[in-house]
């Protein structure tokens, strides 16, 4: 079997803010979206709520391309829409926005999900970001797809960029995920012995009329529907591009990782998908003071272990792609928090000093912009490891 490419690509999904408020801009000017595309070429796109805006990279090879690609597409929303006065945040879910002041996008795909689900699509006020990895054999992507569910969780607690809803304390590091669940074909991917069983079981829904293709299915991780690529989707969007492009990495590796250890014919140890589930909500709410089960060993091990093992057992494939720093880069975030921590630290802080619940909130999000907006030159990163 040749090797596959794991060739790498991300999305990401911003939430416009206007800049003197920190409230969404539930209705931003057609102007921004046509400039943006015209410097994107190609790169950019609406989501469902107008809102929201998504970028793509292109198929990148290495992690220092993807690195560029996110920082000059988030540089540019970002000079697009401050002729605006507007900003893109890279949160998962805005700190006091409410989903009821938002109208999504006319667009025929959207209009028809907003037809189909209502009020469920109607509070979908959250983003992510997503990783595509080349994986071009059918049987080994699918072989992958089931083994990787195993490490979701952990990939989620890293990303946690959601503590707030409605501008309220959720308890969340990740309230992303409770909004998304309430949506049909969501969370933990059922497993699949090939690529046929897969078509197979989304053809049945296609057939019914139900789905008109497999895009409608939104779970934590899927074959994509368009490119011979896995796709990892449980993350939180993170506003420091440093710790998204550490996951993106992470994912990457462990994609080698467990193709290496196929090629040995060896695998990673199935889990009951129950068990995972249990890990997912503890992540959820806990995010990097998240303790996780270790099933071959019977404990929860907090994450800050896990994540020097997860270090160790990826190492060879991080030499390999020369991704050292990046991967090294998650003790930073197990150590330091994730922006959710940061969030609630930001506003506890504004509160304690004498700030009311609506001004903290607005601090939240100016510092959500600063990370956002604050992309290291690529260069300059480079020199700096």
């Amino acid at each position: 079997m040749t090797e596959p490419s794991f060739t790498l690509g991300i999305e990401e999904e911003y939430l416009l803010v206007d800049l003197e408020t920190g409230d969404l801009s539930s209705a931003p000017p057609k102007e921004l979206f046509s400039d943006c595309e015209e410097a994107l070429e190609g790169r950019v796109s609406p989501e469902f709520l107008k809102c929201q805006i998504e970028v793509g990279t292109r198929v990148c090879s290495t992690m220092a391309e993807a690195r560029a690609e996110l920082a000059f597409l988030r540089r540019t929303i970002a000079d697009k829409a401050l002729h605006y006065g507007l900003a893109p945040i890279a949160a998962s879910t805005h700190p006091f926005g409410d989903w009821m002041d938002q109208a999504h996008t006319n667009k025929d795909r959207y209009n028809v999900i907003a037809d189909d689900m209502r009020t469920v699509v109607d509070r979908l006020l959250i983003c992510g970001m997503h990783v595509h990895i080349g994986i071009e054999d059918d049987d080994l992507r699918f072989d992958l797809f089931n083994q990787l569910t195993y490490f979701l969780p952990h990939l989620l607690a890293l990303s946690g960029s959601s503590p707030f809803w409605q501008g309220r304390k959720t308890g969340l590091k990740s309230y992303r995920l409770a909004a998304y669940n309430e949506m049909p074909r969501t969370g933990l991917p059922e497993r699949f012995p090939n690529a046929d069983a897969y078509r197979e079981t989304v053809d049945v829904l296609v057939r019914t009329g139900v789905l008109e293709d497999a895009t409608k299915i939104w779970w934590d991780l899927r074959p994509s529907d368009r490119f011979p690529t896995l796709e990892m989707r449980i993350t939180d969007i993170c506003p420091r591009l440093d710790d998204g492009i550490a996951l993106a990495a992470l994912f990457r590796c462990l994609c080698r990782m467990l193709a290496r250890m196929r090629a040995q014919n060896l695998r990673w140890r199935d889990q009951s998908l129950f068990l995972i589930a249990e890990n997912r909500w503890q992540a959820e709410r806990h995010g990097v003071s998240a303790e996780l089960i270790d099933f071959s060993r019977g404990q929860r091990i907090p994450m800050t272990a896990l994540v020097e093992e997860l270090i160790e057992l990826v190492a060879e494939d991080a030499d390999a792609f020369g991704c050292q720093a990046e991967i090294a880069h998650l003790r930073k975030i197990a150590q330091e928090g994730t922006s959710a921590d940061r969030q609630l630290r930001t506003y506890e802080t504004a509160v304690s000093s004498g700030k009311s619940e609506r001004e903290a909130l607005k601090a939240v999000v100016a510092e959500l912009v600063e990370e956002t907006i604050a992309t290291t030159e690529p260069e300059a990163h480079a020199s700096a490891r």
